[in-house]
């Protein structure tokens, strides 16, 4: 005796067509083009036990750096905080004093590409402009490090590449403001790591943005299900057929446990 069929939805017209019938014998097949304020569907999903191929935590992690923060907070620099009011922020400039740190990062949730990164001199420039202008919380403060290597991994299943991003202008690293890149390799510790914090966030793949110190440290400072390819080896047809394969035999991983 077979159960009831299984509906798959492959894209996000199919997904708003087909969103109040969705049910435990459904599998969304696609990353959903969400607007602000739509990841409560999200929760409702995963309430009606609606599978989603990539995982609910993968698709909100790649929206919301405040979100990342707070679920691989023990991945990334000490004391990364996420602030959502001026009471977080005037308590976070006691924990910054107490440790000696100085220079602090404010990234702004969002926002991509380097935009909504902000450098202050000390916590206390962070309060005083944060409390005297309009504050677009929630943001993540992180202590400012002046030496480390910005790595890049593209994860896709058993393709994997790593490189450095490399910008002596900008702070921010960025490739598409005058930055080049250098392969970088992929060892034993940086592979580890990054399993490690897919498995964390249930990322199928990811582009995986690490901090790595000159004592060899590793840190995360970003992972996404989707990423800009500028210094990568591997072109948009061949990422988009890899994606395209995991896609699909992670449904047919749920389709054999119909």
């Amino acid at each position: 005796m077979t159960g009831p069929p299984v509906i798959i939805i492959r894209n996000n017209t199919e997904f708003t067509t087909h969103y109040h019938s969705l049910n435990e014998h459904s599998i969304v097949n696609c990353r959903l083009r969400l607007i602000h304020g739509e990841e409560h569907l999200l929760t409702d999903l995963l309430e009606r036990h609606v599978t989603l191929i990539p995982s609910a935590t993968s698709q909100l992690a790649s929206r919301s750096k405040v979100y990342q923060a707070r679920i691989f907070s023990t991945f990334m620099l000490p004391h990364t905080l996420t602030i959502y009011d001026i009471n977080g922020l005037l308590q976070a400039t006691s924990v910054y004093k107490e440790h000696g740190l100085s220079e602090v990062i404010v990234k702004q949730d969002r926002k991509n590409g380097g935009i909504g990164i902000h450098r202050f001199r000390n916590i206390e420039d962070v309060y005083n402009q944060l409390s005297l202008h309009p504050f677009n919380q929630p943001v993540v403060l992180q202590p400012f490090i002046r030496e480390f290597k910005d790595i890049r991994v593209i994860w896709l299943g058993e393709y994997k590449e790593a490189y450095e991003r490399i910008n002596h202008a900008n702070f921010r690293r960025n490739l598409h403001c005058g930055g080049s890149a250098v392969p970088h390799e992929l060892n034993d510790g940086i592979l580890k790591f990054c399993s490690t914090i897919m498995q964390r966030g249930a990322f199928p793949y990811a582009h995986i943005d690490i901090m790595q110190t000159p004592e060899g440290k590793l840190y995360l400072t970003e992972v996404n299900l989707r990423g800009g390819l500028r210094g990568a080896k591997i072109d948009g047809d061949r990422y988009r057929e890899l994606t395209d394969s995991i896609h699909q035999q992670l449904l047919n991983a749920q389709l054999s446990m119909q």
